[in-house]
């Protein structure tokens, strides 16, 4: 799902057993000596799956034979994100870290009543969020079918759906604020993007962005603004998952991606730690780790000394503003 992505694919939604071997004992030792601790707990369901901390009074829907089979993926993705019956760790604490970040950047900006647009919302948990906050929200996406899977799960709040190429789409107003999660990695072209998006927010209005952090020591792809062409990614942009990332955004890039479209840079903040987003075969120690204890070590490396933070936190949150040409 486009909004709902990390650099991981589809969440896995099998429990693999630690077993007996010696890697799995010394887990298990591990537990019990965090346990011994007392650092944190977390709440056990019946069937052994830990109940991850959400904070969405969302409506909670079950999966239905006549569902399409859109729905169907989308549900996958709401066990992790909102219903809190995750399989995959580190999915599902960097979705919540990521959510944290963007309802921080834009309720610290705008007051309730606000009318925001959120781009390639997909399931549309970030618009549901905002709309119980009390902001107006616009949902988009290409898949005109979600609109009446997020209408499923919405129970308050004002929503307007604009299914199709929100670029394309005639909105009565610009918008206070836009969101655009987790979509302009899939771009050839992300400079165009942005001032696409620029052109819907009204002026003094923000646009928010999260977005795999391109310096993070172990990114593979390409530097855009060292990419001498780049239509030939073309063909291959706007596939879902970590497999259609063509570029990674790099901080350095942030300003000068925001002068081209006439914004200003009002914050970046980076977040998710390789521990917290479950890389580098970090799930199975996610599964004995307490939650609170993730959450700490989040923290930590956020404190980080700037150069050690730039190469080593996995996502990154940007907070544009379009300048009021009125205020002098």
């Amino acid at each position: 799902m486009t909004q709902n992505q990390t650099l991981t694919t589809t969440p896995p939604h099998l429990n693999r057993p630690l077993g007996r071997s010696g890697s799995g004992l010394l887990l298990r030792q591990l537990h019990r000596f965090i346990a011994k601790l007392g650092i944190g707990s977390r709440d056990r369901m019946a069937n052994g799956i830990y109940r991850a901390d959400h904070h969405s009074r969302m409506k909670r829907v079950y999966p239905q034979e006549d569902w399409p089979k859109s729905w169907k993926y989308s549900y996958t993705y709401d066990l992790e994100e909102v219903y809190g019956d995750y399989t995959n760790r580190g999915y599902a604490y960097a979705y919540d870290h990521r959510r944290g970040q963007i309802l921080r950047l834009l309720t610290e900006r705008l007051a309730p009543n606000a009318r925001i647009l959120d781009i390639a919302a997909a399931q549309g948990n970030f618009s549901i969020a905002l709309a119980e906050m009390g902001y107006k929200v616009t949902w988009n996406d290409l898949r005109e079918d979600l609109a009446d899977y997020v209408r499923l799960k919405q129970e308050r709040g004002n929503i307007e759906f604009a299914p199709g190429n929100a670029f394309e789409l005639n909105f009565p107003a610009p918008f206070d604020a836009i969101l655009i999660a987790e979509i302009i990695e899939h771009v050839a072209h992300p400079d165009e993007f942005l001032r696409k998006a620029a052109n819907l927010v009204k002026p003094g209005g923000y646009i928010v962005m999260t977005t795999p952090h391109g310096a993070y020591f172990r990114n593979p792809l390409p530097k855009f603004s060292e990419c001498p062409d780049p239509s030939i990614y073309e063909a291959i942009q706007f596939k879902p998952n970590g497999d259609g990332h063509v570029f990674l955004i790099h901080p350095d890039e942030i300003k000068p991606l925001a002068a081209q479209a006439g914004l200003e840079v009002e914050e970046i903040a980076l977040f998710n730690n390789p521990l917290t987003q479950g890389f580098m075969k970090m799930e199975r120690l996610l599964r004995v780790l307490p939650r609170s204890l993730v959450n700490r070590l989040e923290v930590a490396t956020q404190h980080l000394p700037g150069p050690a933070q730039c190469s080593f936190m996995v996502h990154m949150a940007v907070c544009f503003r379009k300048p009021d040409k009125s205020v002098k």
